[in-house]
């Protein structure tokens, strides 16, 4: 019988959880919640403004035009930001309904509809005059649909991760913030049960399992084994002033996302109005890899135009001329879906959200619970195994 090199005494944790952002807190709150010993890590002071879970308002919608494959989750993470508003008191969660825009065979409305058939939700379909009569703010071109649910709304991302670490503090968890951690390293001689060193600050911390969520700092070869392509991008998320607030209500403005399809802008999204006086929209656009540790935090005029061109065009009742806008990061996967598995003896990766990954952090946190304490999970995860690129990357084609 295989015998761990250390003593139980010589664990400082049960789990080690590397990044603090969505995943991280969630994992952290969810672990500590189940009676783990946990510590979590982070370089910044979470929540912050520097990875890729801010900007006061995300997406959460049910008919996932992304693959019928993460309905289910959705669901369930829906319940999960429940559960820790009853618990923590904030509020997180805000129900708006959603609109789906493009061309009848775009990747955003078909694919919509897909998941939508295939799990049963109820959705209409809406031509552009129709859109226009409900939902005034909009503006379509004369061959575009949307297609429209009330299981939608946002997340604060900001006070879901506050949240979060907060209740996972107050179960027990321990926080390190300020320093980025250097090196997630399987003990002795990587079988499973040795258990993981995470490496910082000049120390060593020893754990039964280690969860790795670091975000954009995941593809700076943190962990050996996450044989993933890794990009991280630089997007701007812009806020703009309307003419009449009332037509940006919660109540009245559903959040959107439109399947623009050009050559480099590729979706537009937005929100109704979170503050009463400015409203957020962004294009999804095709930008350079970039280093997360050199990513350029400054706005400039480049950044906003393709936002503000999408703003005269399919939101004429905001003013074009931007408020305000912030820089955030995003970390893709080659084939753009999520990469949840292990990747070493004892490591858990959570990593490549895509951008799209946020709503869904509180059951990807109880999902590296169930990975970390029990080996397995109930919850259909192997469409994100890490080991799926392996193949592409040592050049085979079997």
């Amino acid at each position: 019988m295989h015998v761990s090199p250390l003593m139980e005494g010589s664990f400082d944790a049960d789990v080690l959880v590397v990044g603090l952002g969505a995943m991280g807190s969630m994992a952290l709150w969810r672990l500590a919640r189940r009676g783990a010993r946990v510590i979590g890590f982070d370089r910044f002071e979470p929540p912050h403004a520097l990875g890729s879970s801010h900007g006061e308002s995300r997406i959460i919608r049910t008919a996932y035009y992304e693959g019928p494959g993460y309905v289910p989750l959705v669901r369930e993470a829906f319940d999960l930001w429940r559960e820790l508003e009853a618990e923590s008191g904030a509020t997180i969660l805000t129900m708006t309904g959603a609109l789906m825009i493009g061309s009848p065979s775009s990747e955003v409305v078909a694919g919509a509809l897909a998941s939508a058939k295939e799990h049963g939700l109820e959705h209409e379909i809406l031509d552009g005059t129709q859109v226009g009569r409900r939902f005034a703010r909009h503006r379509l071109l004369d061959h575009e649909v949307a297609v429209h649910e009330a299981a939608a709304g946002f997340v604060r991302p900001e006070v879901g991760i506050g949240a979060a670490l907060g209740r996972a503090r107050a179960l027990g968890a321990r926080v390190l913030n300020g320093h980025a951690v250097e090196r997630v390293a399987p003990i002795g001689g990587g079988r499973a049960g040795d258990g993981v060193e995470v490496r910082v600050a000049g120390r060593t911390w020893r754990g039964r399992h280690a969860v790795v969520c670091a975000g954009a700092w995941n593809s700076a070869g943190l962990v050996d084994g996450l044989e993933v392509k890794l990009e991280v991008t630089r997007q701007c998320m812009v806020w703009f002033r309307p003419r009449t607030p009332a037509l940006h209500t919660p109540e009245r403005a559903p959040v959107f996302v439109h399947d623009i399809g050009g050559s480099r802008a590729l979706f537009g999204y937005g929100f109704p109005s979170v503050d009463g006086e400015t409203v957020k929209v962004g294009v999804v656009a095709r930008t350079a890899p970039q280093d997360p540790e050199a990513i350029d935090r400054a706005i400039h005029p480049a950044d906003l135009e393709a936002a503000a061109d999408y703003v005269r065009g399919a939101l004429p009742d905001l003013d074009p001329t931007p408020v305000r806008a912030v820089v955030c990061l995003q970390e893709n996967s080659p084939d753009r879906h999520f990469v949840i598995g292990a990747v070493a003896p004892d490591v858990t990766v959570l990593a490549g959200f895509s951008g799209h990954g946020f709503k869904f952090a509180p059951v990807i946190g109880d999902i590296a619970a169930d990975l970390a304490l029990q080996g397995t999970t109930s919850r259909s995860i192997a469409p994100f195994s890490p080991q799926r690129f392996a193949h592409k990357l040592h050049g085979s084609h079997a």
